[in-house]
Order: structure tokens, then C-alpha cells, then sequence
């Protein structure tokens, strides 16, 4: 095992990067992405709950299956695995992200209405910056979660540690299959920390 790491701490370190590219592309994605859906729902519970189910829905699709009715639109590669994470992240961000804005205490909100706040302010104002602990909590799990369905997503060519994985897979190397769990793993670890503790500063 270390003689592996050793002799090929350069396509390990190659792969990792790739790896936390996709999954930092997909974090900026899915950001914008569940911040505009979260103000449209915030204003109609009619829209949160059709949006819930149909994100529901879809993450309850298994993300080799996603991948495979992509490929002939987006091709294979990170175009298509960044896609499918940014779906799938969707309905993580989005129920916490409401969840959130629903434990504000109404008092508050009626309060700053009746100061004169506009709907969009309350939002931005009131809302958003009491909401910040669910928030963090939200892309907290999204993340971890991208770490680990990044990793398939190297079947399909897209790159990263799965890269080492699964060739460790196909050619029966357990030195491979082992670094590419294991740096896998860490990263996840390590990203659930980072927030974590993030989280803690800012509630």
C-alpha cells in the first residue's frame, strides 16, 4: 500500500483535485440554483410542495440510472456528472434551506412587516439571517453527498478518485482500491468537518 502511494502520489494528487473540482463546481451550481427556488417558494406553498415532490422524486432515481438518461443529451464527462449532482442537490439545499425559513418565529416576521418592510426585505433582512444554522446544516449534507455519488460519476469519465477506484476494481488492485476509498472517505470527512465547524461559528 504505501509502496503504491509512493510510486504514484502524483495521479492520487491528480485525482483529488479533480475530485474536489467537481464537487466545488457543483457547490457554486447548486447554490444559485437552490437560492432562486428557495425565494419563488418562500412566497407559495403550492409551488414549495409541487417542487419538494418532483425533486423528491427524482432523487429517489439511482445516480448510475440519472447518468445513463443524460448521457445522450450532455455526453459523457463532468457535463453530465456535475448535472446530475446539482439535481440531486436540489432536494437536500431546498428542504433545508424552507425548513429554515419556516422555524422563523412568525412574531418577528409580523413585527418587521408592520415597520414597513417590503416582502423582500423581510426575506433578506429577517429571514435569510436567522436562517443561516439550517442553511449551513442544508449544504452540509449535499456536499457529503456529492463526494460520494462524484466518485461513480467516474464511470461515466468524468475523472476524480473513482478514476482509481474502479480501475482498481476492474484489474483486481488492491492498492488502488484501497487509496481510492480511503482519500474518498477523507475528503467527505473533511468536508463534513469544515462545515460543521463553520456552522458552529455562525449559529
Amino acid at each position: 500500500m504505501i509502496d503504491y502511494i509512493t510510486a504514484h502520489y502524483d495521479d492520487l494528487a491528480k485525482a483529488a483535485l479533480e475530485h474536489l473540482q467537481i464537487v466545488l463546481v457543483t457547490l457554486a451550481i447548486s447554490l444559485v440554483a437552490a437560492a432562486c427556488l428557495t425565494i419563488i417558494c418562500s412566497y407559495s406553498s403550492k409551488i414549495t410542495k409541487f417542487t419538494l415532490g418532483l425533486f423528491s422524486m427524482v432523487y429517489s432515481i439511482p445516480s448510475l440510472a440519472l447518468f445513463a438518461l443524460l448521457i445522450p443529451l450532455t455526453g459523457l464527462g463532468k457535463t453530465t456528472a456535475i448535472t446530475v449532482l446539482v439535481i440531486y442537490n436540489q432536494y437536500l439545499l431546498l428542504q433545508n434551506f424552507l425548513a429554515g425559513l419556516d422555524e422563523v418565529d412568525q412574531s418577528i416576521v409580523e413585527a418587521a412587516a408592520g415597520m414597513g418592510m417590503t416582502p423582500v426585505e423581510v426575506l433578506v433582512k429577517i429571514k435569510l439571517p436567522l436562517s443561516k444554522g439550517a442553511f449551513i446544516a442544508g449544504i452540509r449534507i449535499a456536499m457529503v453527498a456529492t463526494v460520494s455519488i462524484a466518485t461513480i460519476a467516474a464511470s461515466i469519465n468524468a475523472g476524480g478518485l473513482g478514476t482509481i477506484l474502479f480501475d482498481g476494481l476492474r484489474t483486481m488492485n488492491s492498492a488502488k482500491i484501497f487509496w481510492g476509498s480511503l482519500l474518498s472517505a477523507l475528503l467527505a470527512v473533511f468536508i463534513d468537518w469544515l462545515l460543521g465547524f463553520a456552522e458552529r461559528i455562525w449559529k
